[in-house]
């Protein structure tokens, strides 16, 4: 059975008979006078269109911590998940957060910045709909083994009614400066980075310069590695490097790159930045130092070592 809009009304009664009222869909089915399989059909229109929205949150951390550790960073909000008992629970708190925040920042008619990370690919799986609203990539695909990607977040985002799209058709990383440059060339390309100059609000993941936590240090070689360090850097950001006060690390990875700059991010009125584990913090505080970031999402580990080095 299709749902038009004159079965809207029913498509709201039995989500509540089933989802608030606790009803079995065979009680439904006979209250209503349809089939138990019209009744099914129903509930998953309701999910697939916004009519109802289910959502698994874990308890939030205490607002008062986020607070003062927000004055001490002199962020705008510093939000604080729980740390699960490892990497992947962590990494789905913290989404579950981030989903949160987005939602609260999205308005109608923004523009949106999206760079990938395995945390902002799991938000989406939690964000729901969302307003009339155009999204940017902001970097180009790296696929991680175990996970998507850019591209494939991006379309994730098309597929949302009232949301429109600006995808960047490239790999993160290209083999040189001269491929780089001829990719963000490409008029589509183009138009989407040219795009993160007007950013409403912006989307990112902050990994610690190191193999274990950034996605793009494994994916370069070790004397690029080694210069990369020997620059300085302490953190990544859409594969874009920076040292401990937040300013740009210049090295040939960084002319190999095809996604938004750091100064793009600066420009941005609201960057909400996300990291978790304790090594992650002093990247959070150059992000901060910066004008990379303005809202914090964390976890309770990088929490508590953001407040130890902000004391």
């Amino acid at each position: 059975m299709q749902v038009t809009q004159n079965d809207s009304n029913l498509m709201v009664e039995v989500s509540t008979d089933y989802y608030v009222d606790g009803k079995s869909k065979v009680e439904i089915a006979r209250h209503r006078g349809i089939s138990r399989f019209q009744v099914a059909r129903l509930l998953t229109q309701a999910r697939e269109q916004g009519v109802v929205r289910i959502e698994i949150t874990p308890p939030r951390a205490d607002g008062e911590r986020g607070a003062r550790l927000a004055a001490r960073l002199g962020v705008r909000e510093v939000l604080v998940a729980a740390s699960g008992e490892d990497t992947l629970s962590t990494r789905e708190n913290v989404a579950v957060e981030l989903a949160r925040t987005a939602r609260e920042h999205i308005t109608e008619g923004s523009t949106v910045g999206v760079s990938w990370s395995r945390t902002v690919e799991a938000a989406v799986r939690h964000i729901g709909r969302l307003p009339h609203c155009d999204v940017v990539q902001l970097v180009g695909a790296l696929p991680v083994e175990g996970s998507g990607n850019s591209l494939a977040l991006i379309t994730t985002f098309a597929q949302m009614p009232g949301v429109r799209t600006w995808p960047v058709w490239s790999p993160l990383l290209v083999a040189d400066a001269a491929t780089a440059a001829g990719m963000r060339r490409q008029p589509e390309i183009a138009d989407a980075l040219a795009r993160a100059d007007h950013l409403d609000v912006a989307v990112v993941a902050i990994g610690n310069w190191s193999e274990r936590t950034s996605t793009v240090f494994p994916q370069i070689s070790t004397e690029e590695q080694e210069a990369a360090t020997a620059a300085g850097a302490v953190a990544e950001c859409s594969g874009r490097l920076f040292d401990s006060t937040g300013q740009p690390v210049r090295t040939s990875l960084d002319e190999r790159v095809v996604g938004v700059t750091l100064e793009q991010l600066v420009a941005t009125p609201e960057v909400i930045a996300i990291g978790y584990g304790a090594a992650v913090a002093p990247g959070l505080v150059a992000a901060v130092h910066g004008g990379i970031a303005t809202t914090l999402v964390v976890d309770d580990a990088a929490a508590t070592a953001l407040e130890t080095l902000t004391p």
